[in-house]
């Protein structure tokens, strides 16, 4: 591994190793959001064997999101300090031990500490470092890769929400815990995939450094020869900590309004997630039929993963990223604005099926809208940035939403909060977006001159009548 990340520098090759990195992230996918996802399916076994009220068995699924994103960090500082490599394998291990022993629970608070934390950690160094590795092996077709990558969340969850509620209804939830942990552990088998890579961008100083250390805020452009490589004597000034340097994007006003916009969007996407299933048994569809609607939802998030990344990648529509990524999300808030209508199976399969779409939409677009921000030499630092930044929101979001239902005894404010969030997700991009570009076509008409004519300033002194 040392070896391999000594390596002159490349471009992203696009293909090639790059497709097994794709299978690679697709399995932690899988073994990731999947799995959290089907952890709400636990919920009335937690509630009824525990004898607890709707928001305390909900921090169980929220702990394992918060800590996931919490930790997002920890996973790109040792991706990047020893190898991603290093931390799928180590998370993988963490993970697998945190659900075998969630299977010996005896009380939530247990849980809270075994499936809340241990296994959302384990998730949160194998998640970031190997979406991070898709970026860096894609350039021109990233959005189709990583539309691929993230469809596992997807597929693992139209899989899996079956065959959990099997294996609860022939183990109960112990058993089906501890044969989770089983196959989670498959974590450590993909992260012995993600062979390091060497960008050539990656091989110079990331920024330009004064004597005063003051960074430039611009990502560095991509080179494509050695020669417009700057020599190494002109850093030897650079005196400023390695943390500086990674993590200068967070100066960056658009970064800065792409973070508060993930806010929003944490705030609400987890919503319907921990509540469909129990909403579903509220309004009286069977248990079977409630599971499917997770598997519906799963299924159609695939097909959202991967058109939407290949719609993306298009010449014509790769500039308009952030506006698709802005739609997608506002159309889900709408969808959950909705949900209070919907109270059978055949309603509720239409949500799913619009739901999961723009879900699958804009998660494959995460990484490639942050990328256009902060470069490919940042991602993996920007991306713990970004899924830390949803730690808070996931913890809060379902115990409030627990706490909605428990108060108004319905699931309709849950819902709207959800929809709110997302919407104001959307709002606040696209509303910076227009000022922007408002503010670019004033100042364009102000500098344009005109043909055969030339600004001058008179030093005649004026005349007064």
């Amino acid at each position: 591994m040392a070896q391999e990340k000594k390596r002159a520098g490349v471009l992203p090759p696009d293909g090639g190793w790059g497709w097994m990195i794709v299978a690679g992230c697709f399995v932690v996918t899988v073994c990731t959001r999947a799995v959290t996802r089907c952890i709400s399916i636990f919920f009335v076994e937690f509630q009824m064997h525990f004898g607890r009220d709707y928001s305390g068995t909900a921090w169980i699924h929220s702990l394992v999101d918060c800590s996931t994103m919490f930790c997002a960090p920890l996973g790109s500082l040792i991706g990047n300090q020893l190898s991603c490599r290093v931390a799928v394998i180590l998370g993988g291990f963490l993970a697998s031990t945190g659900l075998v022993l969630s299977s010996f629970a005896t009380s939530l608070e247990y849980l809270y500490l075994s499936l809340g934390f241990l296994t959302g950690l384990g998730f949160a160094l194998c998640y970031t470092p190997a979406i991070a590795m898709v970026g860096a092996y894609f350039s021109e077709r990233k959005a189709l890769a990583y539309g691929i990558a993230m469809s596992g969340s997807g597929i693992g969850t139209f899989i899996l929400a079956p065959v959990v509620q099997v294996l609860i209804e022939y183990y109960s939830w112990r058993g089906a815990l501890l044969i989770l942990g089983g196959f989670v552990s498959n974590l450590c088998v993909c992260g012995a995939l993600l062979r390091p890579i060497t960008l050539k961008e990656e091989e110079a100083c990331p920024l330009p450094v004064d004597t005063e250390c003051g960074y430039d805020v611009k990502p560095p452009a991509v080179t494509s020869t050695a020669e417009e490589q700057p020599v190494d004597g002109e850093h030897q000034g650079c005196r400023c900590p390695q943390f500086m340097r990674e993590y200068h994007f967070l100066l960056m006003p658009d970064f800065i309004v792409l973070a508060a916009s993930f806010v929003f969007l944490a705030s609400g996407c987890s919503l319907p997630f921990v509540y469909l299933v129990p909403y579903a048994l509220d309004v009286g569809v069977r248990h079977h039929h409630a599971a499917f609607l997770m598997s519906i939802l799963g299924v159609i998030d695939i097909i959202g993963n991967i058109t939407f990344g290949w719609l993306t990648d298009r010449r014509w529509l790769k500039k308009y990223r952030t506006l698709c990524y802005m739609f997608a999300v506002g159309m889900e808030g709408l969808c959950c604005l909705f949900i209070p209508l919907l109270r059978t199976f055949a309603l509720l399969v239409p949500f799913s099926v619009v739901y999961g779409y723009f879900d699958g939409a804009y998660v494959a677009l995460i990484p490639v809208v942050t990328s256009d921000v902060v470069g490919t030499t940042y991602l993996s630092s920007a991306l713990g940035v970004v899924y830390f930044l949803h730690a808070i929101p996931y913890l809060v979001s379902p115990p409030v939403g627990g706490w909605l239902v428990d108060t108004t005894g319905t699931y309709t404010a849950t819902f709207f909060l959800s929809g709110f969030a997302l919407i104001s997700s959307a709002l606040l991009l696209f509303t910076v977006t227009m000022i922007r570009h408002c503010q670019k076509m004033k100042k364009d008409m102000q500098t344009k001159v005109p043909k055969g004519t030339h600004k001058y300033t008179s030093t005649l002194p004026k005349i007064r009548t």
